[in-house]
């Protein structure tokens, strides 16, 4: 006696049911190896439609977030040289009231000036050295049209 799938009732049922099953379970793994719910536009073209836009706008504001954050280190790095800067001339203005002591001699306004020009060098190098990524606020090399994205959409002026 042979039982066929196509003369049993029963077992066209249980192909059913494991197919149903197997379905299901191809959906579950395809959900977790994606960490979405709905990854492919048959599952859902409606919200898979929305969320493509979405990510779309979540890579753009990924972009947006780059390019402040460059802006950012380019504005710190110029402000800290800066701090350096008025550091430094506060130091040469003590070292000019020291200069206009009349009790120095030739030796010590030498010492003084030396120090003065070894202050003035420190200044250069901050200046000079002060550029991040190409960009130097302090030098006067860069040009006013700096752009950074402020939007997903595009630089701002």
């Amino acid at each position: 006696m042979s039982i066929s799938v196509s003369n049993n009732p029963s077992a066209l049922l249980a192909l059913q049911n494991l197919n149903r099953t197997t379905d299901q379970l191809g959906q579950v793994q395809d959900r977790i190896s994606t960490n979405l719910q709905i990854s492919q536009p048959k599952d859902n073209p409606t919200i898979w439609a929305a969320a493509q836009g979405q990510r779309s706008q979540v890579d753009g504001l990924g972009a947006v977030t780059a390019s402040l954050n460059r802006a950012t280190s380019i504005s710190d790095v110029a402000l800290n040289a800066g701090q350096t800067v008025l550091d430094l001339l506060g130091q040469l203005k003590t070292q000019s009231l020291s200069a206009q002591d009349a009790q120095l001699d030739t030796n010590e306004r030498g010492s003084l000036n030396t120090d003065f020009a070894g202050v003035l060098q420190r200044i250069a190098q901050t200046i000079n050295s002060a550029g991040f990524d190409g960009s130097n606020l302090l030098d006067g090399s860069q040009s006013a049209n700096m752009k950074f994205l402020a939007t997903a959409t595009g630089p701002r002026r």
